[in-house]
């Protein structure tokens, strides 16, 4: 797409990027905040009213507080969305080829007496295998998520040093522990109680964050509509981190638009391209736009094509208000306020921190069914 074509478009009545978001059935677990409140955290309700998202520092020397609590198959287009804790996993869909989802599938989910093993004081912790069982218990529940996100940041860390993010896809110990931990505040999602008393165990340094991301989780789950019979999914491998990170900063420069929430939608909406079905509702491609959207802010580009839709993504928010109103914006790409809320805590994750980017990256696809969550994407 050429960057000259067309200025931005105005947008027009009923023209959203994914339609609106439908009400969704509550989840099996009345997943809902300990006390049905977020007054408790007041960093979040500050970003949560006003829509502004400080830009912190790099944190250096402390634990990466990755938000990793993306749960959607695709949010647009009132797309089935995940966010309850799977333990069980599917067969990973190979690239580029289509998952199926068998309708009498069962998830392998841990019983209460499972946890994580011990570690023995002063051994390094072995990765954890990709279906290595959830505590159950808020201790060590607190000790397994400090341990993971202090052993992601470190390999977050060697992967950007010696790797190459540019190319290919993460190494496994980043995708080990990112899994992980992703599974972990699944578990914290489903159970606002185990939650909580999970906090209080939490360093200081993690345990806002955490309350931030599984607030996030929770408003999205509110918008789940568990799948009940079989359906299909076409997922493949997105582009390397350090491409879509060029992308978003493009993006960026051109339309004002902050690349942390391009990347925070991009996440929300399709595990930054892993999901390449199309929505029920016709939304298509990595940043989920409807046929008629698109033909207003495409800007003549191809709607699957990653730079094409990020670009008229920035162009579409800054259309409807960003950045001088990101909650204003948001709303017009999804019209739910629980769907704002979710993009905007993630976005100030990724901004505490740019190694929670290359987290969020490597967090997974799962989908919800109604006997249990699937695993689409990952080893």
């Amino acid at each position: 797409m050429n960057d000259q074509q067309a200025g931005i478009v105005r947008p027009e009545h009923g023209h959203r990027p994914g339609g609106q978001t439908m009400p969704a059935e509550p989840d099996a677990s009345g997943a809902r905040p300990p006390d049905g409140r977020t007054d408790r955290i007041p960093r979040t309700e500050r970003i949560l009213r006003t829509g502004r998202i400080p830009r912190a520092g790099r944190l250096r020397g402390r634990p990466l507080v990755a938000s990793l609590v993306g749960l959607a198959v695709a949010i647009s287009g009132c797309a089935a969305t995940s966010s309850a804790t799977s333990p069980g996993a599917a067969s990973p869909a190979a690239a580029g080829r289509t998952a199926t989802l068998p309708a009498a599938e069962q998830s392998a989910t841990p019983s209460a007496e499972q946890s994580a093993p011990q570690t023995p004081a002063g051994q390094v912790p072995a990765l954890p295998t990709p279906d290595a069982a959830i505590p159950t218990d808020p201790s060590q529940l607190a000790r397994s998520l400090t341990t993971t996100t202090a052993q992601l940041r470190r390999a977050v860390d060697e992967w950007v040093r010696a790797g190459d993010p540019g190319k290919g896809q993460p190494p496994e110990p980043v995708v080990l522990l990112a899994l992980h931990q992703q599974r972990i505040y699944r578990y914290l999602v489903r159970n606002p109680k185990v939650a909580s008393r999970t906090y209080a165990r939490l360093p200081k340094a993690l345990a806002g964050p955490a309350k931030d991301n599984v607030t996030a989780g929770r408003n999205l789950r509110s918008l789940v509509r568990p799948i009940s019979g079989a359906a299909k999914f076409r997922v493949q491998p997105p582009e390397p981190a350090d491409v879509l990170l060029g992308h978003f900063r493009r993006a960026e420069r051109r339309f004002g638009v902050e690349w942390e929430v391009l990347a925070a939608v991009m996440f929300v909406e399709t595990k930054f391209g892993r999901v390449r079905s199309p929505s029920h509702t016709g939304a298509k491609g990595p940043m989920q736009f409807m046929p008629g959207t698109w033909a207003a802010y495409g800007m003549g580009g191809d709607i699957q094509d990653t730079r094409d839709a990020l670009l008229a993504a920035a162009n579409y928010l800054h259309a409807s208000g960003a950045p001088r109103d990101y909650r204003r914006a948001l709303y017009a790409y999804n019209h739910s306020q629980a769907y704002v809320d979710a993009v905007l805590l993630h976005a100030r994750q990724i901004k505490q921190d740019i190694r929670n980017y290359y987290a969020y990256y490597s967090w997974q696809v799962f989908v919800v069914t109604t006997r249990g969550d699937r695993r689409l994407t990952g080893p």
